[in-house]
């Protein structure tokens, strides 16, 4: 009995860690995008582009971490 909810909690973890990382990817790469554009249109302003840039790429990141957290939480606790 103990290995079939070991076998779904691997699953939920893996599916836990799927999901919470696609969002953070998929907006990632659409700032990169976005930033890259911008840049591209007014490059006087490339500083204040790429900082804002990489201070949302972190807020973006942190999400994927608390993906792993509760990920880990399913293994190790439940």
């Amino acid at each position: 009995m103990e290995t079939m909810f070991g076998d779904i909690k691997t699953i939920g973890a893996g599916i836990t860690m799927g999901l919470g990382a696609l969002g953070p990817a998929l907006s990632i790469g659409i700032l990169a995008a976005k930033a890259m554009e911008s840049i591209g249109r007014n490059p006087e302003a490339a500083g204040a582009i790429r900082q804002n840039m990489i201070l949302a790429i972190a807020f973006a990141e942190a999400i994927a971490i608390y993906a792993l957290v509760v990920a880990f939480l399913i293994i190790f606790v439940a």
